[in-house]
């Protein structure tokens, strides 16, 4: 036994090769990063709000280089690939089983027949319309779109200054499509129930020649050349664009560079975000209605706060091409409307696939 253990010790120990990627044994790496003394721990820890001792403070950073360093190297650089903004992931999940039919290319959706009624006399009980009724007066030349328009814009002009919901409105556009929304429905062209209504765009949906800030002050000059699948798909359909609406900065809370966003019925307290400014907007009457975004809560929360129907559509049902990116595998867009039909009457006509989008 003592001569098989003599010899097996003798015998060369070789370590298995790690897989490609696999990160070292920690503390075993070559060391990296930028020196580092007890003082560098000393001034960090007033930022996390620790206390070292003197010899924990020594041992860190002596440690350092060669333990933690590393795995933030294998994390944040060097960066030697320049990755263009709205770059997709690698891969993808395909929940489709091969051979199986992922289901239609569109929805099928019918409008209720309900009567809309005769046109309200005044122009607030026309704002607050739900586009279900908004869209009867307007296929039936009851409304002009650019009547309609105008009682928005005019609304918007009033209340924003106390909501800050409205970051860019679009006067010049919307007024221009309305108009040809007029005279297409006068010839015989309906598009459908969307055809001129007044809708707006949380400002992470691009828009060409219009400036797409995300809410934050980094970008309040950001003008994108193209539109957003979403807003293809609304001018496609007749929707009037009259403004970009407010998002806390970077999709988090409700407050962006031009301040908080106030909910329209209880201004002491913000609209809720991220999608504050779809929220506040559609509830005041600013607008018909308004598209959102979600990542965890994003339509929910300010749909509740504010007293809309939001609706968080199926991740992937509606094509995020042109929108900013905050977690490719969690973001949706989806309808923020007065009423459960008016949200399904935007989703079938933003819905579907899109190959831009994974």
């Amino acid at each position: 036994m003592l001569g098989i253990a003599v010899t097996s010790c003798k015998q060369e120990q070789k370590a298995a090769p790690l897989p490609p990627g696999a990160p070292p044994a920690f503390a075993t790496a070559p060391a990296a990063g930028p020196e580092v003394s007890p003082l560098t721990f000393a001034e960090a820890e007033k930022l996390v709000q620790v206390e070292l001792s003197e010899g924990e403070r020594k041992e860190a950073a002596e440690s350092w280089r060669s333990g933690m360093a590393p795995l933030y190297e294998r994390r944040t650089g060097p960066r030697k690939v320049a990755l263009e903004p709205g770059l997709a992931p690698w891969s993808h999940c395909e929940a489709t089983l091969p051979g199986q039919e992922s289901g239609p290319e569109r929805n099928l959706f019918l409008r209720s027949r309900t009567d809309a009624g005769p046109l309200p006399a005044s122009d607030e009980d026309i704002a607050f319309a739900p586009v279900t009724r908004l869209s009867r007066w307007i296929e039936s030349r009851k409304l002009s779109s650019e009547r309609l328009t105008s009682i928005y814009l005019e609304r918007m002009e009033r209340f924003n200054p106390t909501l800050l919901c409205v970051i860019t409105p679009t006067r010049d556009l919307a007024m221009a499509q309305a108009r040809q929304a007029d005279q297409e429905i006068a010839a015989g062209h309906y598009r459908g129930p969307l055809h001129g209504i007044p809708w707006g765009a949380k400002d992470l949906l691009d828009t060409a020649g219009i400036p797409t800030t995300y809410g934050a002050e980094p970008f309040e000059h950001r003008v994108p050349t193209e539109d957003a699948t979403v807003v293809k798909r609304l001018r496609e359909a007749g929707a009037v664009l009259a403004a970009k609406l407010s998002m806390g900065a970077l999709a988090l809370n409700d407050i962006w560079f031009g301040g908080q966003t106030k909910n329209p019925w209880l201004l002491a307290e913000g609209s809720s975000g991220s999608s504050a400014g779809p929220g506040a907007a559609t509830a005041a009457g600013l607008v018909g209605f308004a598209i959102g975004s979600e990542t965890g809560g994003s339509i929910v929360s300010p749909s509740m706060r504010c007293g809309v129907t939001g609706l968080r559509p199926t991740y992937g049902r509606v094509p995020r091409t042109g929108a900013m990116t905050l977690c490719w595998s969690l973001d949706k867009l989806g309808p923020m409307t007065r009423s459960v039909e008016d949200a399904m009457l935007v989703l079938e006509a933003i819905t579907g696939p899109d190959a831009g989008d994974v």
